[in-house]
């Protein structure tokens, strides 16, 4: 007992704060649209490695063990140790008892002076742990209070946090207006990381409430991120009027929507497939003076194909090219799925050809489109040929492709082959044995029953 044990020098309280203590600098905003949204959803803490030194909650125990620990040690007990013991006794005890033992380290170790790391793993307890309620966040922050250390935006960010990660959206939003009108508003990171997960579990007036009453009463205003997450949000839910309202806002907020607005916009009317819409939305992006970027011309051709406008496809494709944009894989394989979906397999294959004279290497994707696209149009011999191709690369299927072949096999009273193809796609991988089993037992009943009525050979 001459020396702390590795288990608690092992131990550090980095491996629970994700944020920088006050006093560091706040990172800058990122530059990417798309990673501003979770920039700040760092990734939890790694996994302990090694074994917890205490044996049991009971706090008797843990106050032993560490009066022990203090009695012997031929070291002082820094800090970082007593924050690891904080830590340690935190994974398998209550809320309660952990307050208890930081309060008797605190009395019975003159040396132990507190710094906001050490809040912050109480804290973050308090929050994730089941069942918590959050009387007991409360009692933290009022312990900081009382040691001086009053609650800031980190403070703020490490309980928001926490609390979403326990599924405590609607106390994270009570506590975020609280802490804003005592002691800190939310910094800009945090604000969107919360408004982020009150998109994704409470209604939309409720989000568009939290955002007024955070502008009006503590000045916080949402950003060019905040309005993507807005936006962003709409779209998944098919609202795409209110998307351009958004739209309209910010630019009365004084924020000029970019690239990833635009797209994301596009992107809620193609998978409406309501093609002129994407394409006004692309040319009011030229209009104020936003370039189109890959993404906004693939989610465009993917838009229109789907639509069934197809030589307005191929037009884009054009000027996505003389743009700068040489048409990869997504692109190709967009406009052969919308040829496919009108009966133009053929003109697809040949779209391949095009493809790969170009230089582009078509992906799993593209052969599928294709494969799906042949059988569909009744195309069996070419559709043959292509899966024999496939299978000789070694590509996988995918469930929709595989579906179409096999449906199609059968009906055309090649049964032998559609078992075949069955015993690929377990093989390969495609899918697993259950559900490829179950397509092709579907497809054989219902050519028995077309038979029984006369509708088949």
């Amino acid at each position: 007992m001459g020396k702390i044990p590795s288990s608690f020098r092992s131990l550090t309280s980095t491996q629970l704060i994700k944020k920088p203590t006050a006093s560091s600098p706040s990172p800058p905003p990122p530059q990417n649209p798309r990673n501003r949204i979770t920039s700040k959803d760092t990734p939890k803490p790694p996994p302990q490695t090694t074994r917890n030194p205490f044996k049991s909650p009971n706090l008797s125990s843990a106050k032993s063990l560490l009066n022990s620990i203090a009695a012997t040690s031929k070291t002082p007990l820094d800090l970082k140790f007593h924050n690891s013991v904080l830590q340690s006794y935190a994974s398998i005890a209550t809320v309660d008892d952990t307050v208890k033992l930081f309060h008797h380290i605190l009395k019975s170790h003159p040396d132990f002076s507190p710094e906001p790391t050490t809040f912050n793993i109480l804290l973050s307890h308090a929050c994730r742990s089941p069942d918590s309620p959050l009387s007991n966040v409360h009692r933290v922050l009022n312990l900081m209070v009382n040691n001086g250390l009053p609650p800031n935006n980190v403070t703020t960010d490490i309980a928001v946090r926490s609390l979403c990660e326990s599924d405590r959206i609607s106390d994270a939003k009570d506590l975020v207006m609280e802490l804003s009108e005592k002691h800190s508003p939310p910094d800009i990171f945090t604000y969107n990381y919360l408004l982020k997960q009150l998109c994704r579990y409470e209604s939309l007036n409720s989000v568009y409430e939290f955002r007024d009453k955070m502008k009006k009463l503590f000045d916080v205003k949402p950003d060019l991120v905040s309005y993507t997450i807005l936006i962003d949000h709409v779209c998944n839910s098919k609202n795409l009027r209110e998307a351009m309202r958004l739209v309209s806002d910010l630019s009365v907020d004084g924020f000029k929507p970019d690239c990833f607005v635009y797209n994301t916009i596009m992107k809620g009317f193609c998978t409406l497939s309501k093609g002129s819409e994407a394409v006004g939305v692309f040319k009011k992006m030229k209009e104020n003076g936003v370039e189109p970027d890959r993404i906004s011309y693939n989610t465009l051709i993917f838009g229109l194909s789907k639509s069934g406008r197809i030589e307005e496809a191929k037009k884009y494709l054009e000027v996505m090219d003389e743009a700068g944009y040489e048409p990869d894989a997504v692109a190709y394989t967009a406009l052969m799925n919308g040829m496919c979906r009108k009966g133009a397999s053929l003109g697809a294959l040949s779209l391949l050809e095009e493809m790969e004279e170009r230089g582009c290497a078509p992906n799993d994707c593209t052969y599928n489109t294709l494969l799906y696209g042949l059988c569909k149009g009744r195309l069996m011999e070419k559709g043959i040929e292509f899966y024999e191709m496939m299978k000789s690369k070694g590509l996988k299927l995918e469930s929709y492709a595989y579906a179409t072949l096999v449906r199609a096999l059968v009906r055309s009273g090649k049964v032998a082959e559609a078992y075949e193809v069955f015993d690929y796609a377990v093989a390969s991988k495609s899918l697993s044995d259950a559900s490829a089993y179950a397509t092709l037992e579907t497809s054989l009943k219902w050519v028995k029953k077309a038979k029984g009525q006369g509708l088949a050979d």
